[in-house]
C-alpha cells in the first residue's frame, strides 16, 4: 500500500512539473498526459480512501482535490484546431461544439474550486467533495469523450 501511495503522489507532483509542461507542443498527448493524472488520483487515492482501501488522509485528499483543479484550469488550453486528428479519444464534438464543452470544463473548474475551499478534513467531507467533481468530469466524458474501441 505504501509504494501505490508514493505511485500516486508522484502523479500528483508529477502534474505541475516541467515534464508535463514540456509535452505542450503535442496536445494529444498533453491532454492524455493530464487525464492519466486526473484518472490516476481520482481511480488511486481518492476512490482507495471512498472505499476504504487506504486510511483516510487529510493531506492525500487535497493532494487529489489540487491535482483535479489543476488539471481543470490546464486541460482546456490543449484543443487547438486539428487535434481533433490522431491518436485521440476527444470526440469531434468538441470542435463543433466549443461553447458547450467550455461550459462543461467551466462546471468541473468550479467544482474543484468547491472542493478545495472545503478543504476536506473527513472521509465524509470528502466524499461530498469528490460526488460532485466525479459528477462534473463524468458528464463531459458522457458527452465529449469517444467510447472504448
Amino acid at each position: 500500500m505504501r509504494r501505490a501511495l508514493l505511485g500516486i503522489m508522484a502523479v500528483v507532483v508529477g502534474v505541475g512539473s516541467t515534464a508535463a509542461l514540456a509535452l505542450t507542443d503535442d496536445p494529444i498527448s498533453t491532454r492524455r498526459k493530464l487525464m492519466q493524472a486526473n484518472g490516476a488520483v481520482f481511480y488511486g487515492a481518492a476512490q482507495g480512501m471512498i472505499k476504504g482501501e487506504i486510511p483516510f488522509n487529510p493531506v492525500l485528499a487535497a493532494a487529489v482535490i489540487r491535482t483535479n483543479n489543476a488539471v481543470a484550469y490546464s486541460f482546456g488550453d490543449y484543443f487547438p484546431p486539428g487535434s481533433d486528428k490522431g491518436d485521440t479519444r476527444a470526440s469531434p464534438k468538441i470542435w463543433d461544439e466549443m461553447e458547450e464543452f467550455q461550459r462543461y470544463l467551466a462546471e468541473f473548474r468550479a467544482a474543484t474550486d468547491a472542493a478545495r475551499q472545503a478543504d476536506p478534513k473527513t472521509l465524509e467531507a470528502f466524499q461530498a467533495s469528490m460526488t460532485e467533481v466525479n459528477r462534473t468530469c463524468q458528464q463531459c466524458h458522457d458527452e465529449f469523450r469517444l467510447a472504448d474501441n
